[in-house]
């Protein structure tokens, strides 16, 4: 197959209709009609059910798009890879954080990244973590820094630049608040609250689910009303602070660990040096 009919083909597969295809890859809708015409004829039978109301992939165009698109995202990787290499460090890069741990540390690597790359700025976005994967796939970011793991087919995870302990944030009168410590088993008879953010405490069952929040500060308000408790990094006892709250340490929990994420068809220059510029901070 030639490059140009594995473009028509899989793009025709997503779009599902001639008129946008051809508008994606700038081709009139005869060329890409004529295309998948060779195409089909190439294979021997019909890989798209076409009436005058709708496209649809057939079962063996539905097979040839499953083992086709990893394929051809690794030769798109691969190119922009290269490009991004030929041009340097340059432009702009755009690096989403969930949290405030993150959001300091990619700052702090955002400052030493300008020094080394005088010829790429920096712009730093924080983003919820229900959506941050979305947001990398939209392309509204070239790089996310957040709790691992972020996981994705199409997404590659760097190493982890930050560890730090589980804590269990309850309410301020909560019986376990005076405790110097807590275990992963007591959570199973405590509501724990839900969240996009919600951290598993560990390998042992957990509690009941409690209330719904959306974001971290609406979790921190539901326990400071008593509804519920939450696991959350130590950092949160820094940056989130609040007289109705308390975090306790959980001792038998294993670390959290933060790190990048990007898609993997986005692999240029510019995020690997970020990425890089973030491993070396002390």
């Amino acid at each position: 197959m030639e490059w140009h009919e594995i473009e028509t083909f899989l793009t025709l597969a997503e779009e599902l209709h001639f008129g946008r295809t051809a508008e994606r890859l700038g081709r009139s809708t005869a060329r890409v009609s004529q295309i998948v015409q060779v195409l089909e004829r190439r294979v021997g039978v019909p890989l798209f059910e076409r009436t005058s109301r709708r496209v649809t992939l057939t079962p063996t165009g539905q097979r040839l798009y499953e083992d086709l698109r990893p394929a051809a995202e690794g030769v798109t990787a691969a190119l922009a890879r290269a490009v991004a290499d030929g041009r340097g460090v340059t432009g702009t890069l755009r690096v989403g954080f969930v949290g405030a741990a993150t959001g300091q540390l990619v700052a702090r690597a955002a400052e030493r990244f300008r020094r080394r790359h005088a010829d790429c700025a920096v712009r730093l976005r924080e983003v919820q973590v229900g959506g941050a994967a979305e947001r990398l796939r939209t392309e509204e970011i070239d790089l996310l820094f957040g709790c691992l793991p972020i996981d994705g087919p199409d997404l590659t995870t760097g190493p982890p630049v930050l560890s730090e302990p589980r804590m269990l944030a309850v309410p301020a009168g909560h019986r376990f608040a005076r405790r110097a410590s807590v275990a992963v088993a007591d959570l199973a008879r405590e509501r724990l609250v839900v969240a996009p953010c919600s951290i598993p405490a560990g390998p042992r069952p957990a509690g009941e689910p409690g209330p719904v929040a959306e974001t971290f500060q609406e979790v921190l308000t539901l326990i400071g009303a008593g509804q519920g408790v939450f696991v959350a990094g130590a950092h949160a006892a820094a940056f989130h602070a609040r007289p109705d709250v308390a975090y306790v340490p959980i001792h038998d929990a294993p670390p959290l660990l933060w790190g990048p994420v990007w898609r993997t068809v986005r692999a240029t220059a510019r995020v690997r040096a970020f990425v890089e510029t973030a491993r070396s901070l002390p």
